[in-house]
């Protein structure tokens, strides 16, 4: 069977984030975009891959996609749960887990993030939900994976206030600040996927996903965004991969509405 000609811009950046995870990575997982790509990656190519959620649940199965850390799904299929402190302090800090999942409201070009205000800190033109465990996320786990929708709005020159660290100004931030994890490693968006430059640590893309040119990418991106010597293009969705994320959303919105 051929794969669909049509996908969502949505859809492509949750495939391409759950192609990066294997079967044997512990992933500290987000609600949303990355918790979508982590379950497709479980029940897709890494079967074995152990997912943990805020709330203290290890090596979750859920069937449905939970609304929240604390949706009952993923106590129910949990091999276990643990207390929060536990959850940081054991797993977290303690660098057990290998991959972090982060998003924000706005990114500059080392991955910095901020879930914190838009403008002033003091006069915000936006006050956003704050950074819970994301700054914890940001600098414990091995490394990290950030999935965004690619925007102007989003994608700045210069963050209104850094909740969560990327690679600081560049090259040895994080290292001069004694953290040694990785930090941001993939940048997943819906047009692209950059990595951090070698000797910059600037985020570049490396691969573009299928439709979409560099000016698009370069009209979406608040600074003069820079392309690897080498630019891959993004294989399309395959059947399965799209076959699994629609059943599991439209597994978890028949069990929404029937909760309705």
């Amino acid at each position: 069977m051929a794969a669909p000609s049509t996908w969502t811009p949505t859809e492509m950046m949750t495939i391409v984030a759950a192609r990066a995870l294997k079967s044997s990575d512990v992933c500290f997982v987000g609600i949303g975009a990355p918790s979508a790509a982590c379950n497709l990656a479980r029940l897709t190519h890494a079967p074995g891959i152990t997912l943990i959620y805020e709330s203290g649940t290890i090596a979750t199965k859920p069937n449905l996609l939970p609304l929240s850390i604390g949706d009952g799904e993923l106590c129910e299929t949990a091999l276990t749960t643990v207390s929060v402190p536990e959850m940081f302090r054991y797993w977290l800090q303690g660098g057990r887990i290998t991959v972090g999942f982060l998003g924000g409201a706005q990114i500059d070009r080392f991955a910095n993030l901020n879930t914190t205000v838009v403008g002033p800190y003091n006069r915000p033109k936006v006050r956003l939900p704050g950074g819970g465990g994301a700054p914890e996320i940001a600098t414990s786990c091995q490394e990290v994976f950030i999935t965004m929708a690619q925007s102007k709005r989003s994608f700045v020159a210069k963050l209104d206030f850094i909740t969560s660290l990327g690679h600081g100004e560049g090259k040895c931030s994080r290292e001069r600040l004694g953290i040694a994890t990785k930090g941001p490693t993939r940048l997943i968006t819906d047009l692209s996927v950059l990595e951090p430059d070698a000797e910059t640590r600037e985020m570049t893309v490396v691969s573009i996903h299928p439709g979409v040119t560099r000016e698009r990418i370069a009209d979406a991106t608040g600074w003069p965004v820079k392309f690897a010597a080498k630019v891959a293009d993004t294989p399309p969705p395959t059947v399965e991969e799209l076959t699994v994320l629609r059943d599991l959303h439209a597994r978890t919105r028949a069990a929404i509405e029937g909760k309705a």
